[in-house]
């Protein structure tokens, strides 16, 4: 297991390789893939069951994650790579014509880590509740994780899900809410009021955790572990996470505007200055 003090060295490192992806191609979505840095770290660094080494797409006898908002691919694509499924030279390649790290993940290209297409909004909760009901075909004990951001979950088909998931009892299963508050077109609480998610989905059955700062590390993989003791007790899991959008960069947090733009190359070197190289740039 990593200490805390390597864990957040990683944070770090992989903050800068999403300023820097993103900055080269002058595409991507650097707002939530900063917010959502400590809870890939600590999934994959700590908390799922899995193996970089031998990846292979069913998942069988291990833990499988599912990226639903498909757009904070950069902080996915860095933490991957930086746990071992591939090369981390290979971030240089991210949103280039014929890369296997397009903008949002794909699974024609082949990349290790990948198992669905993910981007359009709203459908990673269904696949998530069909794979954990896989695994219980299977007998497979190990658990289903997803990630949706709050805005996304203004989609009606998650909601078709978690009724689903709750009625059925899938206990295999946690999904996290990015509850950042903010969403392409401004505050969320301004496109469309989301009211108290977690009782909404309580109400359908779910039995609900919080992470009241999603840029804590060891808030993160606490709150985690916990959910993993709630699990196969015959309701869903859900965390709802509070983060904020473009942590780790002063001029970046705090609002909407860096969900979907690229630094130039005076803000890239004004934010990587906020962030020391800890484990080399790729």
């Amino acid at each position: 297991m990593a200490t805390t003090a390597e864990l957040k060295d990683l944070c770090t490192q992989v903050r800068r390789d999403i300023l820097r992806m993103v900055h080269a191609v002058q595409s991507g979505h650097p707002g939530g893939s900063l917010g959502c840095t400590e809870f890939f770290v600590a999934l994959y660094k700590e908390i799922m069951h899995h193996n970089p080494a031998k990846f292979e797409m069913d998942g069988i006898n291990e833990d499988v994650f599912i990226l639903s908002n498909g757009h904070i691919s950069p902080v996915y694509y860095s933490v991957l790579a930086r746990t071992g499924y591939f090369p981390v030279e290979e971030l240089k390649t991210f949103r280039k014509i014929n890369s296997r790290l397009q903008g949002h993940p794909t699974t024609h290209e082949g990349l290790p880590g990948v198992r669905i297409a993910s981007g359009s909004l709203g459908q990673g909760l269904s696949v998530a509740i069909g794979a954990a009901l896989a695994k219980k075909l299977n007998s497979d004990n190990r658990l289903i994780y997803s990630l949706h951001g709050d805005g996304e979950i203004q989609e009606g088909q998650i909601w078709e899900a978690a009724m689903y998931a709750g009625s059925k009892g899938v206990d295999n299963i946690i999904a996290t809410i990015d509850a950042n508050g903010r969403q392409i077109d401004g505050d969320t609480d301004h496109v469309m009021p989301l009211g108290d998610i977690g009782k909404k989905f309580e109400v359908f059955g779910w039995d609900i955790l919080k992470i009241n700062d999603g840029n804590n590390i060891e808030e993160v993989i606490s709150v985690l572990k916990e959910a993993k003791n709630h699990t196969g007790k015959g309701k869903p899991v859900l965390i709802v996470m509070k983060t904020e959008m473009g942590a780790g960069v002063d001029f970046m947090m705090g609002t909407h505007k860096w969900h979907g733009s690229a630094p130039n190359d005076e803000q890239l070197q004004k934010a990587l200055a906020q962030l020391p190289e800890t484990l080399g740039d790729y």
